[in-house]
């Protein structure tokens, strides 16, 4: 199924990478303690891989799974699948069989990739899949390989490179997303909307984006010469688009990508990482990745061991808002540049606000991107400082669509003005010097006696509290309100923090939003139940309050 592309960037991602591979090839590309790759072995396990998918009769315009924790293969399996013109497709390590066989089947994948720790959930899920031409366990040394599955070691070792072909700038990487409700769709990004994306990033680099093979390499020599080299820990998982996107543009630099081989989140583990191995830039997922980051650094400080944060120059967050209390917490132990990014898998480079000791907004005040703006529901543009709501759009380098989906492409991405813009449900208001005040996604909207209350603005301000670990904040049916605004609140484990009272509470955040707009019940939770990726679990938190006042 071959694809056309709204945006012309004349450039692959692999023919890219290949270029890198030229240019640095003894520079890392890859590096999962205790494994670290060149370019030029990363390019040749890329190489050897897409020719093993070419074997299994998969090229171009085929999809693949990703069913991977992070690791160094994470990145090669990506690499080979855009060598061989094929699209990887993410597909999240916490999904069941159930979830996994719909995603696959949705994808119409004719490859999956898995770590050994899922095989059950694999060997389950693949049956009624009849374009499923191979299942891949991606292991280390001693890991099982199932007999219905191949083993990627051999996969590779058993293969000749692939010599570079011609590729197309409309060959797809596709980011598979449930947002906040539904199934999953699949996102569809062209190479060159990708490329095209990484504007900013170049230009703070002073450099344009590459758009030729010679391009690249000067780039790459400009990067290396000015010792500029991006190291990227992936923090949040590669198969989230706030990683994955950053480590597409990373490659494209010819910089590292780094991953930790441990399957759970732990911030002490990250610091350790950043000391090992010199990490410049780090990708999270807001408050859920920041404040233990935050907790481990003053531990490590009050024992009198602080990490060495000497090589990071900026820590990205993406798809979640970012308290302010956990980037000054961050700031007290190294001076960097947090950057707070508005995007989603549906379009990159909308809005960022960046905080350093120099200062930076307590507000959820966002800069606009160059292609960004704010329309109301009649398509016209948000006056600065009128007070209206709008829902924020980004235009420019933007997928072309939902995967097979042509009814939800059509309500996303929306011709407004004569010109294609993606229109993913984020609402805000625009201030009077043009920045604007981000409100929330409106498919988790709350509506209390007729006003607009978007969680993510009330759980920014309960959060303000010293107590507050985590909050998720949900509307619960009320016969006077229509629907309540309720918080999920998860309290710091300390006795002093225990004791806060919910008033307490609720008078911090009071300070910071309108009375209508303030919690009516707080619901206490020994935790906050999040995705892997640091997004919130509004089903859950909404289950839960329910059942806690008996609405259930």
């Amino acid at each position: 199924m071959r694809r056309v592309a709204s945006l012309s960037v004349p450039l692959n991602l692999a023919t890219a990478w290949e270029a890198a591979a030229q240019a640095v090839p003894d520079a890392d590309a890859v590096v999962c303690h205790p494994v670290s790759r060149t370019w030029r072995e990363f390019e040749d396990r890329s190489a050897r891989l897409a020719a093993a998918l070419g074997g299994l009769g998969i090229g171009a315009g085929d999809n693949i799974g990703l069913y991977l924790y992070n690791g160094n293969p994470y990145s090669e399996v990506t690499f080979g699948a855009f060598k061989a013109r094929a699209a990887p497709c993410n597909v999240n390590y916490r999904y069941l069989a159930g979830e996994l066989h719909h995603l696959l089947q949705d994808a119409d994948a004719k490859a999956v990739f898995f770590s050994p720790e899922l095989a059950d959930r694999v060997d389950e899920a693949r049956a009624g899949l009849p374009l499923l031409r191979a299942a891949v366990c991606v292991g280390g040394p001693g890991d099982p390989v199932p007999s219905w599955a191949l083993d990627y070691e051999a996969l590779i070792a058993q293969s000749d490179p692939a010599p570079p072909i011609d590729r197309h700038s409309d060959d797809l990487w596709i980011l598979y997303t449930g947002g906040t409700t539904g199934k999953p769709k699949g996102v569809m990004w062209p190479h060159s909307s990708l490329i095209g994306a990484m504007l900013t990033t170049f230009r703070a680099l002073g450099l344009p984006v590459p758009d030729t093979v010679e391009q690249v390499k000067s780039n790459i020599a400009a990067i290396f010469d000015s010792r500029r080299v991006t190291r990227q820990l992936a923090a949040s998982p590669l198969m989230h688009g706030t990683a994955g996107i950053m480590a597409l543009s990373t490659f494209t630099q010819g910089g590292a990508v780094i991953t930790m081989p441990e399957r759970s989140f732990d911030a002490d583990a990250l610091w350790r990482c950043v000391e090992r191995d010199r990490a410049t830039a780090l990708s999270i997922v807001g408050d859920a990745f920041g404040r233990p980051m935050a907790e481990a650094l003053d531990a490590a400080a009050a024992r009198g061991e602080p990490y060495d944060l000497s090589s990071v120059f900026m820590i990205m967050s993406s798809g979640v808002i970012w308290s302010q209390s956990v980037k000054e917490a961050l700031l007290a132990h190294q001076n960097m540049k947090l950057v707070d990014s508005l995007g989603s898998s549906e379009g990159a480079g909308t809005a960022a606000r960046i905080s350093d000791r120099g200062g930076g907004s307590a507000t959820a005040r966002f800069t606009l991107g160059e292609n960004a703006a704010v329309f109301d529901e009649h398509g016209r543009p948000v006056a600065p400082g009128s007070g209206r709501q709008g829902m924020v759009a980004v235009g420019g380098p933007i997928p072309i669509g939902y995967y097979k989906d042509p009814e939800k492409t059509a309500a996303t991405f929306r011709t407004v003005g004569g010109r294609r813009w993606s229109v993913p449900g984020d609402w805000a208001t625009v201030e009077a010097d043009g920045t604007i005040t981000l409100l929330g996604r409106g498919s988790a909207c709350i509506n209390s006696a007729g006003e607009k209350i978007y969680p993510e603005e009330v759980e920014e301000a309960v959060k303000a509290h010293a107590a507050v670990v985590d909050c998720l904040v949900v509307g619960v049916p009320d016969p006077k309100w229509g629907e309540a605004v309720t918080a999920v609140v998860q309290v710091a484990d300390d006795l002093s923090h225990q004791q806060t009272s919910d008033e307490e509470i609720i008078a911090e955040a009071r300070a910071r939003l309108a009375a209508y707009k303030l919690p009516k019940t707080l619901i206490r939770s020994r935790a906050v139940q999040r995705g892997a990726n640091g997004k919130p679990d509004y089903r859950w938190a909404k289950q839960l309050a329910l059942q806690a006042l008996g609405l259930d």
